[in-house]
């Protein structure tokens, strides 16, 4: 299982991280994981933009969601198969956001493996044929914030940035609309989200934390570009 994990997350991460670091990143960790970061958001781009997209519709449908729910509420079956054919109509994956977490976890594993195991000693273990290992890694970013340490400043940050993420993810809905208990969890998980980056990563090298922090600002960007095509295909929110 570790070997598994080894070499399809943490060994191309590793190595990524020393090969921008010893490249275009002019010897900057920081800006090492940046490009790592960005490099995997592109990769990863139609997965997050396809889950991004089918959240916001799901929060769209919920006034039809509900009514299939009023309408079969005293029977179950015919329920759960109105609402999948519901889902289906609208290209709808309800379990889309547990698979965006299933993405996104290995690769934070990765990467703070990648930061206290092969950044952390003296020797770098792992490293491909083609991938020179540096005499020194400098871990400091910006002068003042050491990524082999935990830093309050991008914990503080990424937290910042991804309640915003989360509130461009809510839709509006209409005027008179009652939230479903489903919506209420969305709205009250945009202020639980970053309370919980902030105990999770509080421990954890900064390097983890800066990451986090630009994975937040790419979905930001991604979620304004999501909002504004279902804008143009649905009409604007209520």
């Amino acid at each position: 299982m570790f070997n598994w994990f080894q070499d399809i997350f943490y060994l191309p991460i590793l190595n990524l991280l020393i090969f921008f670091y010893n490249t275009i990143a002019f010897h900057n960790l920081g800006l090492a994981i940046i490009l790592v970061t960005l490099l995997i958001r592109i990769v990863l781009f139609p997965f997050f933009h396809k889950g991004a997209k089918q959240q916001m519709l799901m929060q769209r449908i919920q006034p039809k969601v509900k009514k299939i729910q009023e309408e079969h509420k005293k029977d179950m079956q015919k329920q759960s198969e109105a609402l999948m054919a519901l889902y289906k109509e609208h290209g709808i994956n309800p379990f889309s956001s547990f698979l965006l977490l299933l993405i996104q976890l290995p690769i934070l594993i990765a990467l703070y493996w990648a930061v206290r195991s092969g950044l952390g000693s003296g020797t770098i273990a792992g490293l491909y044929s083609f991938v020179p290992a540096p005499a020194t890694i400098n871990t400091m970013f910006l002068g003042f914030i050491n990524l082999a340490v935990p830093s309050i400043v991008l914990i503080l940050l990424a937290a910042v940035a991804q309640y915003f993420q989360a509130r461009l993810a809510i839709y509006k809905q209409p005027a008179g609309h009652t939230l479903s208990p489903t919506e209420k969890i969305a709205r009250q998980m945009s202020f639980i989200g970053p309370v919980m980056t902030i105990v999770i990563f509080y421990s954890l090298p900064a390097a983890v934390g800066l990451y986090w922090l630009v994975a937040s600002l790419f979905s930001i960007v991604q979620q304004i570009f999501v909002n504004r095509h279902l804008e143009e295909k649905y009409g604007a929110a209520g």
